[in-house]
Protein backbone atom coordinates (compact mmCIF):
# COMPACT_ATOMS: atom_id res chain seq x y z
CA UNK A 1 0.00 0.00 0.00
CA UNK A 2 1.12 3.24 -1.32
CA UNK A 3 2.07 6.00 1.35
CA UNK A 4 -0.33 8.56 1.43
CA UNK A 5 0.42 12.43 1.23
CA UNK A 6 -1.17 15.57 1.96
CA UNK A 7 -1.57 18.00 -1.18
CA UNK A 8 -3.12 20.92 -2.11
CA UNK A 9 -4.83 21.41 -5.68
CA UNK A 10 -6.07 24.95 -6.73
CA UNK A 11 -5.78 25.85 -3.13
CA UNK A 12 -8.08 22.59 -1.85
CA UNK A 13 -6.43 19.57 0.42
CA UNK A 14 -6.73 16.05 -0.52
CA UNK A 15 -5.13 13.08 0.43
CA UNK A 16 -3.40 11.19 -2.68
CA UNK A 17 -0.46 7.38 -3.12
CA UNK A 18 2.88 9.49 -2.53
CA UNK A 19 3.72 7.59 -6.01
CA UNK A 20 1.62 9.15 -8.03
CA UNK A 21 2.34 11.82 -10.70
CA UNK A 22 0.80 15.51 -10.23
CA UNK A 23 -1.08 14.63 -13.58
CA UNK A 24 -2.37 10.98 -11.73
CA UNK A 25 -3.04 13.01 -8.44
CA UNK A 26 -5.33 15.39 -10.23
CA UNK A 27 -6.81 12.90 -11.54
CA UNK A 28 -7.26 10.91 -8.43
CA UNK A 29 -8.48 13.97 -6.72
CA UNK A 30 -11.77 13.53 -9.40
CA UNK A 31 -10.29 16.39 -11.34
CA UNK A 32 -11.42 15.66 -15.15
CA UNK A 33 -8.12 17.60 -17.46
CA UNK A 34 -9.14 18.01 -20.71
CA UNK A 35 -6.39 20.38 -22.03
CA UNK A 36 -3.10 18.98 -21.54
CA UNK A 37 -4.37 15.10 -20.81
CA UNK A 38 -2.21 14.26 -23.57
CA UNK A 39 1.29 14.14 -21.93
CA UNK A 40 1.81 10.95 -20.34
CA UNK A 41 5.11 8.92 -20.01
CA UNK A 42 7.10 12.17 -21.59
CA UNK A 43 7.13 15.57 -22.89
CA UNK A 44 4.22 17.36 -24.57
CA UNK A 45 4.70 21.10 -23.07
CA UNK A 46 0.69 21.30 -22.29
CA UNK A 47 1.10 20.16 -18.83
CA UNK A 48 2.83 23.21 -17.63
CA UNK A 49 2.62 23.65 -13.63
CA UNK A 50 4.13 25.40 -10.79
CA UNK A 51 4.06 24.60 -7.36
CA UNK A 52 5.21 25.34 -4.07
CA UNK A 53 6.14 23.35 -1.37
CA UNK A 54 4.35 24.87 2.22
CA UNK A 55 6.89 26.12 4.45
CA UNK A 56 8.83 27.26 1.76
CA UNK A 57 9.18 29.90 -0.44
CA UNK A 58 10.96 28.82 -3.76
CA UNK A 59 8.32 28.76 -6.81
CA UNK A 60 9.01 25.46 -8.79
CA UNK A 61 8.04 25.14 -12.70
CA UNK A 62 7.28 21.40 -14.12
CA UNK A 63 5.38 18.81 -16.29
CA UNK A 64 2.50 17.50 -14.09
CA UNK A 65 3.17 14.43 -16.08
CA UNK A 66 6.33 13.62 -15.15
CA UNK A 67 6.39 15.28 -11.45
CA UNK A 68 6.05 13.08 -8.75
CA UNK A 69 3.90 14.28 -5.89
CA UNK A 70 5.69 15.23 -2.35
CA UNK A 71 4.08 16.26 0.81
CA UNK A 72 2.56 19.01 1.20
CA UNK A 73 2.90 20.51 -2.38
CA UNK A 74 0.90 23.20 -3.49
CA UNK A 75 0.04 23.03 -7.22
CA UNK A 76 -1.41 25.52 -9.92
CA UNK A 77 -1.94 24.49 -13.48
CA UNK A 78 -0.46 26.85 -16.03
CA UNK A 79 -2.29 25.24 -19.39
CA UNK A 80 -2.03 28.67 -21.06
CA UNK A 81 0.20 31.38 -21.02
CA UNK A 82 -0.12 34.06 -23.33
CA UNK A 83 2.72 33.91 -25.69
CA UNK A 84 3.43 36.53 -28.46
CA UNK A 85 3.50 34.93 -31.85
CA UNK A 86 4.52 36.80 -34.31
CA UNK A 87 3.40 36.10 -38.00
CA UNK A 88 5.88 35.54 -40.72
CA UNK A 89 6.65 33.79 -43.93
CA UNK A 90 9.75 31.44 -43.60
CA UNK A 91 10.08 32.08 -47.37
CA UNK A 92 10.58 35.67 -47.16
CA UNK A 93 12.83 36.46 -44.01
CA UNK A 94 16.27 35.87 -43.64
CA UNK A 95 19.00 34.69 -40.85
CA UNK A 96 19.92 38.47 -40.09
CA UNK A 97 20.43 40.50 -36.69
CA UNK A 98 17.71 42.87 -37.97
CA UNK A 99 15.00 40.03 -38.24
CA UNK A 100 14.94 38.78 -34.61
CA UNK A 101 14.97 42.77 -33.61
CA UNK A 102 11.95 43.34 -35.88
CA UNK A 103 9.81 40.46 -34.60
CA UNK A 104 10.90 40.07 -30.92
CA UNK A 105 12.32 43.42 -30.04
CA UNK A 106 11.73 42.76 -26.46
CA UNK A 107 14.54 39.95 -26.18
CA UNK A 108 16.41 43.15 -26.02
CA UNK A 109 15.27 44.70 -22.78
CA UNK A 110 16.39 41.26 -20.87
CA UNK A 111 17.57 41.88 -17.48
CA UNK A 112 19.72 39.32 -16.56
CA UNK A 113 17.43 37.59 -13.83
CA UNK A 114 17.76 34.00 -15.33
CA UNK A 115 14.23 33.69 -13.94
CA UNK A 116 13.45 31.94 -17.01
CA UNK A 117 16.48 29.34 -16.89
CA UNK A 118 15.36 28.73 -12.90
CA UNK A 119 12.13 27.92 -14.32
CA UNK A 120 12.98 25.85 -17.87
CA UNK A 121 11.46 22.36 -16.93
CA UNK A 122 13.88 20.89 -19.14
CA UNK A 123 16.47 22.55 -17.24
CA UNK A 124 17.62 24.06 -20.23
CA UNK A 125 20.00 27.27 -19.67
CA UNK A 126 17.28 29.31 -21.35
CA UNK A 127 18.81 33.21 -20.85
CA UNK A 128 21.63 31.87 -22.67
CA UNK A 129 19.48 30.86 -25.64
CA UNK A 130 18.25 34.58 -25.96
CA UNK A 131 21.51 35.95 -25.53
CA UNK A 132 22.58 33.80 -29.01
CA UNK A 133 19.13 35.28 -30.52
CA UNK A 134 20.17 38.95 -29.33
CA UNK A 135 23.48 38.51 -31.53
CA UNK A 136 22.02 36.81 -34.52
CA UNK A 137 24.04 33.06 -33.56
CA UNK A 138 20.92 31.32 -34.47
CA UNK A 139 22.55 27.99 -34.91
CA UNK A 140 23.69 28.56 -31.12
CA UNK A 141 20.05 29.44 -30.15
CA UNK A 142 18.71 26.28 -31.76
CA UNK A 143 20.91 23.69 -30.29
CA UNK A 144 20.74 25.65 -26.60
CA UNK A 145 17.03 25.31 -27.00
CA UNK A 146 16.41 21.78 -28.86
CA UNK A 147 14.79 20.34 -25.82
CA UNK A 148 12.24 23.19 -25.50
CA UNK A 149 8.66 21.86 -25.67
CA UNK A 150 6.90 25.30 -25.60
CA UNK A 151 5.07 24.99 -22.11
CA UNK A 152 5.82 28.92 -21.64
CA UNK A 153 7.04 28.51 -17.66
CA UNK A 154 10.23 30.55 -18.56
CA UNK A 155 7.60 33.52 -19.90
CA UNK A 156 5.62 33.65 -17.13
CA UNK A 157 8.40 33.89 -15.00
CA UNK A 158 10.07 36.99 -17.14
CA UNK A 159 9.84 40.45 -16.26
CA UNK A 160 10.62 41.67 -19.35
CA UNK A 161 7.50 39.90 -21.39
CA UNK A 162 9.94 37.71 -23.54
CA UNK A 163 7.73 34.58 -25.16
CA UNK A 164 11.72 32.95 -25.11
CA UNK A 165 9.29 29.17 -26.77
CA UNK A 166 8.38 31.19 -29.70
CA UNK A 167 11.82 33.34 -30.15
CA UNK A 168 13.50 29.56 -29.60
CA UNK A 169 11.44 28.27 -32.72
CA UNK A 170 12.31 31.16 -34.93
CA UNK A 171 15.76 30.33 -34.57
CA UNK A 172 15.66 26.65 -35.45
CA UNK A 173 13.19 27.74 -38.50
CA UNK A 174 16.03 30.26 -39.57
CA UNK A 175 18.86 27.57 -39.00
CA UNK A 176 16.72 24.30 -40.16
CA UNK A 177 15.98 26.63 -43.61
CA UNK A 178 19.36 28.58 -44.30
CA UNK A 179 22.01 27.59 -42.11
CA UNK A 180 22.20 23.73 -42.14
CA UNK A 181 22.98 22.14 -45.20
CA UNK A 182 20.05 20.58 -46.95
CA UNK A 183 19.56 16.59 -45.85
CA UNK A 184 19.47 14.95 -48.94
CA UNK A 185 18.38 11.89 -47.59
CA UNK A 186 15.26 13.48 -46.49
CA UNK A 187 14.08 14.98 -49.32
CA UNK A 188 14.66 11.88 -51.07
CA UNK A 189 12.13 9.93 -48.26
CA UNK A 190 9.62 13.18 -48.91
CA UNK A 191 9.63 12.49 -52.85
CA UNK A 192 9.25 8.51 -52.10
CA UNK A 193 6.49 9.65 -49.64
CA UNK A 194 4.72 12.04 -52.29
CA UNK A 195 5.45 9.50 -55.32
CA UNK A 196 3.32 6.66 -53.58
CA UNK A 197 6.08 4.42 -52.45
CA UNK A 198 4.73 3.63 -48.97
CA UNK A 199 1.28 3.77 -49.60
CA UNK A 200 1.09 -0.58 -48.64
CA UNK A 201 3.18 -0.26 -45.64
CA UNK A 202 0.60 2.72 -44.37
CA UNK A 203 -2.24 0.85 -44.87
CA UNK A 204 -0.25 -2.31 -43.31
CA UNK A 205 0.58 -0.40 -39.87
CA UNK A 206 -3.29 1.18 -39.72
CA UNK A 207 -4.76 -1.94 -39.61
CA UNK A 208 -2.58 -3.37 -36.92
CA UNK A 209 -3.83 -3.77 -33.10
CA UNK A 210 -2.66 -1.08 -30.69
CA UNK A 211 -0.75 -4.12 -28.80
CA UNK A 212 0.96 -4.71 -32.29
CA UNK A 213 2.20 -1.01 -32.62
CA UNK A 214 3.50 -0.66 -29.33
CA UNK A 215 5.43 -4.17 -29.64
CA UNK A 216 6.86 -2.37 -33.34
CA UNK A 217 7.49 0.36 -31.65
CA UNK A 218 9.35 -0.63 -28.36
CA UNK A 219 11.49 -3.51 -30.30
CA UNK A 220 11.89 -0.93 -33.47
CA UNK A 221 15.93 -0.26 -34.57
CA UNK A 222 17.23 2.90 -33.85
CA UNK A 223 18.64 5.05 -36.38
CA UNK A 224 22.56 5.90 -35.18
Amino acid sequence: MDEMITVYLYGKKYTVPSSLTIMEAFEYSGYQLVRGCGCRNGFCGACATIYRIKGETTLHGCLACSTKVEDNMCVASLPFFPLEKEIYNIEEIRPTQEIMMQLYPEIYSCIGCNACTKACTQQLNTMQYIAYAQRGEYEKCAEESFDCVMCGVCSSRCPAGISHPQVALLARRLTGKYLKPEAKHLTKRVEEIAEGDFDEAMKEIMSKSVDELKDMYNNRVIEK
